[in-house]
């Protein structure tokens, strides 16, 4: 077996990588050779790579409680119930504001002046940061300035370029990483009371506080420190989308007039199909006299 990954990177080699695939099809390789590919979505992969392929597609949950879920799911149980309860505490603000970068970016030009790829590799390597540092350290004080620095400048604003989002990164773990957080925090930053969830005692098991994420309050922009109305872009967006999506999957539709019709793809492919068969019935081919000007032998 053969494992790829990230060939999105090199577009001009995924060409090569489809013409050795076909010169091992031809030459009859092993039947438990395999090729693993990982690539994010990108027009520079061949086609026939793509249509010979069992694609599975890892998609980002949607919504604040399904990216907490997930975020917090990182973590196994065995790995949480060893730290002890500032680690916990800390690691669980952590993965709200993993779960807040990543769900701002559903807002577009609200959420993020660019595109940013944060992934589950940010937090992991977060917590593997926190757990370095705090288990290595004999100090009492937990050195808040050096975890809001590693995760806002190294980890998460590794991938920032813009002026603004930094600063509202930093925002945010100025905001969470602070000793309050070790005793009880809200945890809706900005929402100027109008929207409410405490973070749970410190200490607890993993149950508490995997039981404590579904007490999560119904999703608003005042989760991200936007006003209400922020959500009417970004439903009105994915409105769009799916009306798009249902047009291309149209089987066909029709209007008031000839030039308002909806044709769907099989039946232009059909059309076309039927013009060219008219015009190849419509032409005679001269195959006697073709046949008595030949020679036996180039008949065959």
């Amino acid at each position: 077996w053969v494992m790829l990954q990230n060939i999105h990177l090199m577009p001009r080699w995924c060409i090569e990588l489809e013409k050795k695939l076909d010169a091992f099809q031809v030459e009859s390789s092993n039947p438990s050779f395999r090729v693993i590919l990982s690539a994010e979505p990108s027009a520079g992969i061949p086609l026939g790579i793509l249509e010979r392929s069992i694609k599975l597609t890892n998609e980002p949950p949607q919504g604040m409680l399904a990216n907490l879920r997930r975020s917090f799911a990182l973590f196994s149980k065995e790995e949480f119930e060893d730290k002890d309860s500032k680690v916990k505490a800390i690691l669980f603000a952590l993965v709200h504001f993993h779960s807040l970068m990543l769900e701002r970016r559903k807002f577009g030009p609200m959420g993020y002046n660019m595109k940013y790829p944060f992934s589950a590799g940010d937090l992991r390597d977060s917590a593997q940061v926190l757990y370095n540092y705090l288990e290595g350290s004999s100090a009492v004080k937990i050195p808040w300035d050096d975890l809001r620095y590693i995760f806002g400048e190294i980890m998460y604003g590794g991938h920032v370029v813009d002026d603004w989002d930094r600063r509202m990164c930093q925002k945010y773990l100025l905001y969470f990483m602070k000793d309050e957080l070790l005793d009880e925090l809200e945890m809706v930053p900005y929402a100027d009371g109008k929207l409410s969830w405490m973070s749970p005692q410190p200490g607890g098991p993993h149950e508490r506080y995997a039981e404590h994420l579904e007490t999560l309050p119904p999703e608003s922009p005042l989760f991200f420190g936007m006003h209400p109305n922020a959500e009417i872009n970004f439903r009105t967006v994915q409105c769009d989308k799916v009306f798009d999506v249902l047009m291309l999957l149209m089987a066909g539709g029709g209007g008031s007039g000839e030039d308002s019709a909806v044709v769907s793809p099989m039946a232009v492919a059909e059309a076309t199909c039927n013009e060219i068969i008219d015009e190849v019935n419509e032409k005679k081919f001269p195959t006697d006299d073709i046949s008595r000007s030949m020679t036996e032998e180039e008949k065959g």
